[in-house]
């Protein structure tokens, strides 16, 4: 130990310099696929997005068995890009990535609403892990690469390196954050982030939140109660997911239908809710998000009815993702309860958005980052206490149900550390009640 406290800075810069030629090769090469697949997707999406309701309707049955076909008859199953970084020995790299690059875009232009992030992520990640490979770097190691593809994925899709660089890590786990990815994550995001701007001109939108009032305990009071609604919310999102899965799957086994069939089903049904909803559910929603972040009126129960969307959707089995719906679902949310509470409705948008995601997706360190970069410093500390607030008033619950559980949000909850959501048995602590039913404190 003596002798090695004289080389060790040594070695830490050339590990550096080794991440870093890494880092930045997985950031070009994740970046640039993932930047061509969102110019794909808006492209096409315009296309679809243009055409008369009646049109929209006959896609979505189309979209979903399109889907259904792409996904059960080549059956390109691997594991999420975060069960992938959490497997033992050499991570899995799935080589129909490609197919589910065409089933993403497939499900989005058609009308599914879903997120890209999750197709995204995987894309990089898969790259990331061939990368890896063709370089023979050792399999515990390719685990770092795939979080290097998340935040490239992260950073491409919306423009904020800092909170990719963080998110990358913060989501593999809850109570548990691996800093030795930090350095290769965070030059990966740049790398990322800088070819899309500077080369494939990625058009990115921050928002401005203009004439926000001197600092106020009030409302800092106001906006923490409204990241627990939209926390709630968050919680909302995650059953209603979980719950339509297990829907489709008994009537799939009711109806003796195949599964490939699914997704057409789906889309049958979400074809027909348009004639009672608006076709602004479809899709990635982003003018819902835009109206909702410049404060007009989206309708107090629209975030009810993007969960349903999303629902039905990847309930029925389309590919997609589900952390641009959280965008959607928390902006519309916090749009609305703001005005029940008196807070400007532009910040309750903003804080509604990141309050969901810091609960769906356990992240509260990125989302509030992911403030920072699109809104600017002036929200801060309001950010900050709404997604403490989401994090912490969901519980255990995520839309990423491959997350590891480390440690608990509360004292008065007992868990199995190092165990994936999907399979955690949550209960209260032994003790935490006495015959009486009142609750213990834990001192």
């Amino acid at each position: 130990m003596n002798q090695m406290k004289y080389i060790e800075p040594a070695v830490m810069f050339i590990t550096m310099i080794v991440y870093v030629a890494i880092a930045v090769l997985i950031g070009i090469v994740a970046g640039t696929t993932v930047g061509l697949f969102l110019k794909s997707l808006n492209f096409l999406s315009g296309k679809t997005g243009a055409l008369p309701v009646p049109y929209k309707m006959l896609l979505l049955p189309v979209g979903g068995l399109l889907n259904g076909l792409l996904l059960y008859k080549m059956k390109p199953g691997a594991p999420s890009a975060i069960a992938a970084v959490h497997s033992e020995g050499e991570p899995p790299f799935d080589r129909s990535f490609p197919v589910k690059y065409l089933a993403a875009l497939i499900t989005l232009v058609s009308g599914g609403s879903a997120g890209k992030f999750g197709p995204s992520a995987h894309f990089a990640g898969s790259l990331a892990a061939w990368i890896g490979k063709i370089f023979h770097i050792q399999p515990f190691l390719r685990a770092q690469l795939i979080v290097c593809g998340i935040s490239a994925a992260f950073a491409s899709l919306f423009g904020a390196p800092v909170a990719a660089a963080v998110f990358g890590l913060e989501v593999l786990a809850i109570g548990s954050i691996r800093h030795q990815f930090l350095f290769p994550s965070a030059v990966s995001g740049i790398a990322a982030f800088e070819v899309n701007k500077r080369l494939l001109h990625t058009p990115y939108e921050y928002f401005m939140i203009h004439a926000m009032p001197s600092f106020s305990v009030l409302l800092l009071l106001k906006v923490a109660a409204l990241g627990m609604i939209c926390g709630l919310a968050g919680w909302l999102f995650v059953e209603s997911i979980e719950q339509g899965g297990r829907l489709f799957s008994v009537v799939r086994e009711k109806l003796h239908l195949p599964p490939f069939l699914m997704p057409c089903v789906g889309g049958m049904l979400i074809a027909a809710a348009l004639f009672i909803f608006p076709a602004d559910f479809l899709g990635l929603s982003l003018p819902l998000l835009d109206k909702a972040m410049h404060g007009g009126h989206v309708g107090f129960f629209a975030f009810l009815w993007k969960i349903l969307f999303v629902a039905v959707t990847l309930g029925s089995g389309f590919y997609g993702g589900t952390f641009t719906p959280q965008l959607v679902i928390g902006s519309a949310a916090g749009n609305a309860f703001a005005a029940l509470l008196g807070i400007n409705p532009v910040l309750g948008a903003a804080a509604g958005m990141l309050a969901v995601v810091s609960a769906a997706s356990n992240t509260p360190v990125s989302a509030v980052l992911l403030g920072y970069e699109l809104y600017g410093h002036v929200t801060g500390m309001y950010i900050l206490a709404a997604c403490i607030a989401g994090y912490l008033i969901i519980g255990h619950r995520s839309v990423y149900r491959d997350q590891l559980v480390y440690d608990p949000k509360s004292f008065w909850v007992q868990l199995e550390p190092g165990v994936e959501l999907r399979k955690e048995s949550i209960r209260l602590s032994s003790g935490t009640a006495n015959q009486t039913g009142r609750f213990h404190l834990p001192w």
